[in-house]
């Protein structure tokens, strides 16, 4: 009997043992990773500019770029020696009783007057005329000590005003934060209204706010309270909770997403704002 050749007895046995090997099963497409964190920016609670109520001379200005101030602390002085003068006068008219002294004693005297021309004209010793004249000065003595009334209230009124435009003379601080900008100096007319030039630039460091986009499909797993991560971007370290505050109820459409804002405390200023920084829910 002849011999099969070897190759093409290999390539036979070959091809039944993979026949018969079993099939891999269909490779399963890995699920999408879930982000680490979504991109924020960290930002002052709130930012405002120090502006002088009234048009008046820059008397001092009591801090700098950079310094770090407390609620009432006082920030700029302006001028005020012509309201304390006013304010002076005020006061004296306030206290002072000479005005209303003399207002009594004539209508005291008046009184008096009247009373005896009235019994004189009971006795038929002097004319009406002399009667009414006499009650026409009682009427305009009573007159003149009501009006010495009403000016020495008026004087305290006035004392009071003066005072209050005067405390708005020192232009204090409306809350802890940092001083970012000095506009203006000591000898400069500050104007009054929201064209004129700013004296100073103030932002609110504590608490920080943090505020980050995210797409419509978070919507309804975004929830006003819920905490979160904050990363900030290199070369800053660390990591600090924060807690969600405001969740936009009105989409962008153009992008398909929404602003959520959240509140970072910031005791003790160690976080700086203007960071961008990175957000992960808990």
């Amino acid at each position: 009997m002849k011999a099969l050749p070897l190759l093409p007895l290999f390539l036979l046995l070959s091809s039944a043992a993979l026949a018969q090997a079993p099939k891999p099963a269909p490779a399963v497409p890995a699920a999408p990773a879930a982000p680490a964190g979504y991109d924020c920016l960290i930002e002052p609670n709130q930012r405002i500019e120090i502006r002088s109520p009234a048009n008046a001379l820059i008397d001092k200005v009591l801090v700098e770029r950079g310094s770090q101030v407390r609620a009432g602390d006082t920030l700029v002085l302006l001028d005020g020696s012509v309201e304390r003068e006013a304010l002076a006068g005020a006061q004296q008219r306030a206290e002072s009783e000479s005005e209303l002294r003399v207002a009594r004693a004539r209508a005291d005297y008046a009184r008096e007057k009247f009373r005896r021309r009235e019994d004189l004209r009971e006795q038929n010793y002097i004319t009406a005329q002399d009667r009414d004249e006499a009650q026409a000065e009682l009427r305009v003595a009573e007159a003149e000590l009501a009006l010495a009334v009403d000016n020495r209230r008026l004087a305290g009124i006035e004392s009071q005003r003066l005072n209050a435009v005067l405390r708005q003379r020192a232009l204090r601080a409306p809350f802890n934060g940092v001083v970012t900008d000095r506009l203006q100096h000591p000898g400069e007319l500050a104007f009054t209204g929201e064209g004129s030039r700013p004296i100073l630039k103030m932002a609110q460091t504590n608490p920080l706010r943090v505020e980050v986009v995210l797409p419509v499909g978070l919507m309804g797993q975004i929830k006003a309270g819920r905490a979160a991560e904050i990363t900030p971007e290199s070369p800053l370290k660390g990591a600090w909770r924060a807690q969600i505050k405001v969740v936009d109820s009105v989409f962008d459409s153009a992008s398909g997403s929404f602003g959520v804002r959240l509140e970072l405390p910031n005791p003790n200023g160690d976080i700086p704002a203007g960071v961008r920084c990175k957000v992960r829910f808990l």
